[in-house]
């Protein structure tokens, strides 16, 4: 059965409030959860973002839910710290969480100083960043010198369940350089056409049946003005390429882009809908082109009334 899953919005929605919507997301009938690692948030109307990585430890105590973390090695975050941190989730809750590892974006890396390098440099560096931690996961001590440096490091607390690391990506051509690597692949939902190249791209690399996780932005309400008004709000911020959203560093220049922005817009990348069914079918359609799960992610900053409904109306009809 396909996984469908409740996205955690550390950027819009403070550590405790998001700690209730995912316990009220398991209540409801979500079967997983994952979460945002963010430094700061897409837009200063979003105004939260809180440290994912203490808040995991909480999640994953309160409810039974398995849970990811979609975070970037390299920069902020040292490859052996981000290392001790999987293998201490691991140890504690066996089976229920995982790391999809990505190349980052500069709103989040830009506070260490140092300079933010180009997209070849950064996914050379995310592939030596999985080798340290594969190697640190498995017990080795390692020392390592090239675009990350580790020196000696050993991680003494292990999981005996090996938490997978999967791969971030949004386009064909990252899709099949973490392929190379990934237990598993999260990307985005997109236009139909350009989401079955991403998932066929790492398909076709695929041999051992590893899972393919879509998270899909959505906006319901009970009329299609409210819901549209929410993801114009929330969300137009975040309509841009990926070549424009990893090169930004302040949420006030993600402002400054998206504000002309037309409401409709929105929609290329938010699925806007107060039809439940519509929801549902198009959730279905994700399913259909070879995703073994979907993660939803409500713009809102308001929960539960969406979490209600999908509950009621929805998860019923993609389990059915």
């Amino acid at each position: 059965m396909a996984t469908v899953g409740f996205h955690a919005s550390h950027e819009q929605i403070a550590p405790s409030g998001l700690l209730r919507a995912v316990v009220r997301a398991e209540e409801v009938g979500f079967d997983a959860a994952m979460c945002s690692d963010h430094f700061a948030p897409w837009s200063e109307r979003q105004g939260h973002s809180g440290y994912a990585w203490s808040w995991l430890g909480a999640a994953l105590q309160a409810t039974e839910l398995s849970f990811g973390i979609v975070t970037a090695p390299g920069q902020r975050y040292h490859p052996a710290v981000v290392a001790q941190a999987i293998a201490t989730l691991g140890e504690m809750f066996p089976g229920r969480f995982w790391a999809a590892l990505g190349s980052g974006e500069a709103m989040n890396e830009h506070i260490t100083g140092d300079r933010w390098p180009d997209k070849p440099t950064r996914d050379a560096r995310l592939l030596e960043c999985v080798d340290v931690m594969r190697r640190l996961l498995r017990g080795q001590e390692v020392t390592h010198r090239g675009l990350v440096t580790v020196d000696r490091a050993k991680l003494w607390s292990l999981p005996q369940e090996m938490p997978k690391l999967i791969g971030a990506a949004v386009s064909e051509q990252t899709a099949r350089l973490v392929a190379e690597w990934a237990d598993g692949l999260i990307t985005v939902n997109q236009p139909p056409e350009t989401l079955r190249r991403v998932i066929g791209a790492f398909r076709e690399a695929d041999t051992v049946g590893r899972p393919v996780y879509v998270q899909v932005h959505v906006s319901w309400a009970d009329t299609e003005d409210e819901a549209l008004a929410i993801a114009h709000d929330q969300w137009r911020s975040n309509i841009f390429a990926s070549t424009i959203a990893w090169n930004l560093e302040l949420p006030e220049q993600f402002d400054d882009i998206s504000q002309h922005v037309a409401p409709e817009a929105v929609r290329d990348s938010v699925l806007v809908s107060a039809d439940l069914g519509e929801h549902a079918a198009r959730l279905h359609d994700i399913l259909a082109m070879g995703a073994d799960g979907v993660y939803i992610h409500h713009v809102g900053q308001t929960q539960d009334a969406f979490l209600d409904a999908y509950g009621d109306k929805v998860l019923p009809e993609l389990r059915g």
